[in-house]
């Protein structure tokens, strides 16, 4: 097992149980306790635990902010015009009457900005900032997915949004991510954050990953949408050739979108 799974697995453990022993984790995934240490060691420097005497203990989502995380108000302006890129050619996947499903991402709200230009649309969304952008649109019905706000966060996070969609069949799910590898798909670094997308794409018909090309090759905590499961990936044409040829050889459907 890969040091990435074996921390999801951990993860998930602990979002069950709260509180897990080091000998309980070592036993569960087969391990030795000197190795879920240095697991436990990195998920803590990544402000996803607490260490506690002999185990551990999950960190609510407010105390969770790895330190290379940018609150969102940067995030929005970092890689500006790939959102705007991306976001162009995220269009061409809407129609009219859909009910489209847009997380919390910076590059999800510039989707959302230009939705206006539809008669008949609902947005179901976990984005604060997504759900401003869009509230005041005569022709958008917004469904807003509740849950815990935390500092410096543009969404909601938790299990609370889990029973609204539950009661969902959308057309498509836009969704960005932290990282985005063959083998690990879609990952994110909050596992609340994590859990409830996972649970947005396994309610729509189509999903569609919104990625610049800096996501590329990044592993981060836990995986919510595996690459089979991804209808299409829009990116930017920055990307490395060499590495759109072996996603694209791979039978990732990619769409590069011209930066203007």
């Amino acid at each position: 097992m890969l040091a990435i799974e074996r921390h999801n697995r951990i993860l998930k453990l602990l979002a069950d149980n709260v509180h897990i022993t080091t000998n309980e984790l070592s036993e569960l995934l087969e391990v030795s306790a000197a190795t879920i240490r240095n697991d436990l060691n990195k998920l803590e420097k990544d402000k996803l635990i607490l260490k506690t005497h002999g185990g551990a203990t999950l960190l609510s989502p407010a105390m969770q902010r790895p330190q290379n995380i940018f609150p969102f108000n940067e995030r929005e302006f970092k890689n500006s015009s790939e959102k705007e890129a991306i976001s162009n050619m995220a269009l061409r996947h809407i129609e009219e009457g859909q009910c489209i499903i847009l997380d919390a991402s910076s590059t999800a709200l510039a989707v959302a900005r230009k939705l206006g230009r539809f008669s008949r649309l609902t947005v179901i969304t976990n984005g604060i900032y997504t759900m401003l952008a869009l509230k005041d649109i005569p022709n958008i019905t917004v469904i807003f997915i509740g849950g815990i706000v935390t500092k410096n966060s543009g969404s909601t996070e938790g299990l609370l949004g889990y029973d609204l969609l539950n009661h969902i069949n959308a057309d498509t799910a836009f969704v960005s991510a932290h990282g985005f590898t063959l083998k690990e798909g879609l990952t994110d670094f909050n596992i609340y954050e994590a859990e409830l997308k996972k649970q947005m794409v396994l309610h729509s018909r189509k999903r569609i990953a919104l990625l610049d090309h800096t996501k590329f090759e990044h592993i981060s905590t836990a995986s919510f949408c595996f690459s089979k499961d991804i209808n299409s990936v829009i990116t930017d044409e920055q990307i490395d050739p060499q590495l759109l040829s072996q996603y694209k050889n791979s039978g990732i459907n990619i769409e590069v979108s011209p930066l203007s």
